[in-house]
């Protein structure tokens, strides 16, 4: 949760303790189960666990590796030298976990959305609307940035996912040819690593939320390799973009995906009306029950915060005892 996080280096393999696996095996479970709901980003809950600079890194690292492989120069030997800078540590977990998350709870994921809407909203209202608070928290020092500039970069942000969010009307389309699937996939794979963007509401917006949540649970192999091979290509094209932009925008950049947490808390406000793309009502019954479960929500992100930070906190003291 600390700026430490953005100086993850090339060794960061090297450095990382194995004792953190089974902790990353969690992070990557929490990330594929906020996948698999509207509105919930996975890139919210890689920033709210303290990973997502050094996943960015990783995934960067790998995606060179594989352009090195392709274009050379050197190309075995640079291909190599890239993955040996990748995480392998965090990133195996965090994949793993992801899967079994995907592959163990999807139905239960969209039985319990679809059964109880207002209270599943409720309970992820809290939760993104406390991790607002990590990007913030994670700015570095200002070097000469305009306080004014930063405020409308962040309304800015936040208005395009808020509306962004008011599109998600899309009626299920239940056996999509397998190219729309493919560049689907590739573009839901970009939301997936931008906090406050939800993949999952992407896919609601064009109709196959429900149809890949169906796929997983089914094992329908075709239509979840087709949907895999998407994604990479996607994430190919878009991490090292990110990646860039928090190396050398990383002030704007943090602003911007704070203000994309705000705007899409419309897509988890409790009480929408059941027509498409979910007008926001008044509070209406169940009330009460939402609202416990938003502060739940909210007391999980700030627990989380106050862990990683006491992690960090200890982390950054046995570094400077060592030396």
């Amino acid at each position: 949760m600390t700026n430490s996080n953005s100086e993850a280096t090339a060794d960061g393999a090297a450095s990382r303790s194995k004792t953190l696996i089974p902790l990353d095996l969690l992070r990557g479970f929490l990330i594929g189960s906020a996948e698999l709901v509207p509105g919930v980003s996975g890139g919210t809950i890689a920033l709210v666990t303290g990973v997502y600079d050094q996943l960015i890194d990783s995934a960067a690292h790998v995606v060179k590796a594989a352009k090195t492989v392709i274009t050379g120069p050197d190309r075995w030997k640079g291909a190599v030298a890239e993955l040996r800078r990748t995480d392998w540590f965090l990133v195996i977990p965090v994949l793993l976990g992801m899967a079994t998350a995907v592959f163990s709870i999807a139905g239960v994921m969209e039985a319990f959305v679809t059964a109880n809407p207002e209270l599943a909203r409720g309970l992820f209202f809290g939760l993104v609307a406390a991790s607002i608070a990590v990007p913030l928290r994670m700015l570095p020092a200002r070097t000469g940035q305009p306080v004014l500039l930063g405020a409308v970069v962040f309304l800015a942000a936040a208005a395009l996912a808020f509306w962004m969010t008011s599109l998600a009307g899309g009626s299920d389309v239940s056996n999509p040819p397998l190219i729309v699937v493919f560049f689907v996939a590739s573009i839901a794979i970009c939301a997936l690593v931008v906090p406050g963007v939800s993949g999952s509401f992407f896919l609601l917006a064009v109709g196959l939320y429900a149809t890949t949540l169906r796929a997983v649970n089914d094992r329908d192999l075709v239509y979840i390799g087709v949907f895999g091979l998407g994604a990479l290509l996607g994430l190919a094209v878009f991490v090292n973009i990110l990646r860039y932009l928090l190396h050398n925008y990383r002030w704007w950049t943090l602003v911007a995906m704070a203000g994309l947490m705000l705007g899409s808390l419309r897509a988890l406000w409790p009480w929408q009306s059941a027509g498409d793309a979910g007008g926001l009502l008044a509070p209406f019954d169940p009330v009460w029950l939402p609202i416990l479960l938003s502060v739940i929500g909210a007391a999980i992100v700030v627990v989380l915060i106050i862990i990683e930070s006491a992690f960090a906190s200890k982390t950054v003291k046995d570094s400077l005892g060592e030396q």
